[in-house]
């Protein structure tokens, strides 16, 4: 791991060199406004982009040590301190996307392999394919050019998501109708995915020879559906999942030791 990264940091810290200009010059000359270039060389030495290459390496490494990732290029700021700011909205959108992608997914993957080659299969396939295709900046600009036509045309008003963000504590209603949004977009791509994964293991386990030999039998449907395939099928969500947000190997092999099918009799 430490050579991957070593070299990650390596191929940005050069490539950044080798790109033509500096941070200097957009900063102070990107607008296209003359500047000194006394202004810009003491820019340069307030950054230490007068120093050795080496030299820099360094201090752009150890500074991932001490968390002290510099100043922001356009408020001046510390990088750290505007990670902060925006690492609770972003936590917040996160878990509302895969709140999102598992109502979708799981319902949807069940239905579309209990149905195979049924309307119902092709329809959640292809909504599936959609979301894979379709980018989630697209989908949000989608979603809302469909609330200011919706609404305009609805309730004669155009309405749009509050765009100053709220913390939840403080107003939830306000902040959950500016985030879900945002979240709809990003939870619809990672919900096709799982819908195509949660299809996937419940047809395998469908074909199992156990619920064979409880559809010889006579068996209904819904009842072996229950809870044997949706036990596997969440082993298999579970494991897909866990390769996902990196959740410990133990935890899937333990949940997975827990849960075995029921052999019908």
């Amino acid at each position: 791991m430490l050579p991957t990264l070593l070299g990650a940091a390596i191929l940005v810290f050069f490539l950044l060199r080798a790109i033509p200009g500096d941070v200097c010059e957009v900063r102070l000359a990107g607008s296209g406004l003359y500047v000194d270039e006394a202004e810009i060389e003491l820019c340069r030495e307030k950054l230490g982009l007068t120093k050795p290459l080496f030299v820099q390496f360094v201090d752009f490494v150890t500074g991932y040590f001490r968390w002290d990732l510099g100043d922001s290029m356009w408020t001046g700021k510390p990088v750290t301190e505007e990670i902060a700011v925006r690492f609770p909205l972003s936590l917040q959108v996160a878990i509302m996307a895969t709140v999102v992608a598992v109502l979708f997914a799981i319902p949807l993957g069940a239905i579309s392999a209990i149905k195979q080659d049924t309307w119902i299969d092709y329809v959640v396939r292809s909504f599936s394919i959609a979301g894979i295709a379709m980018p989630s900046f697209w989908l949000g600009i989608l979603i809302i050019l469909g609330l200011l036509i919706g609404t305009q045309h609805f309730f004669g008003t155009p309405w749009m998501p509050p765009i100053t963000y709220v913390p939840l504590y403080e107003d939830p209603l306000r902040n959950l109708s500016q985030l879900i949004w945002p979240a709809v977009a990003t939870g619809y791509r990672y919900s096709a995915v799982a819908t195509r994964m949660t299809r996937s293991a419940l047809l395998e386990v469908l074909r199992e020879d156990y619920i064979r030999t409880a559809r010889a039998k006579g068996m209904i449907e819904k009842n072996h559906h229950q809870p044997a395939c949706a036990e596997k099928r969440d082993i298999a969500c579970a494991d897909d999942h866990r390769h996902r947000v990196r959740l410990p190997d133990g935890w899937a092999r333990g949940h997975r030791a827990g849960i075995q099918p029921e052999r019908h009799r």
